[in-house]
């Protein structure tokens, strides 16, 4: 199950990337309050248009072992599960247990 939703966000990802430069262009032009109105109106029509997936607000940071959506370390893109199971038995460099 984990896997099929990181499949699901490494596509919603790659949709995000391809559209970015489109999606603030338009977002930027329907913004200028320069432009006429009727040319906002077609820019934010085909803002619309474009896949819902391709918003960077759908992407979202999972663990990349379990699929855990929350309190998932970005730098290593695990959960704080698996990230401390890692660091006590020791795989994860320059990571180790504190003790004072």
């Amino acid at each position: 199950m984990s896997e099929k939703r990181n499949i699901r966000d490494h596509k919603r990802r790659l949709l995000a990337a391809k559209y970015e430069l489109r999606r603030k262009l338009y977002k930027a032009f329907c913004k200028d309050s320069d432009l006429p109105s009727d040319m906002r109106d077609k820019l934010r029509y085909k803002l619309s248009k474009l896949p819902r997936n391709s918003s960077f607000a759908r992407v979202r940071n999972r663990c990349i072992s379990t699929g855990r959506p929350r309190s998932v370390y970005e730098l290593f893109r695990i959960s704080r599960i698996v990230f401390r199971s890692l660091a006590s038995r020791g795989p994860l460099m320059g990571i180790k247990k504190s003790s004072w």
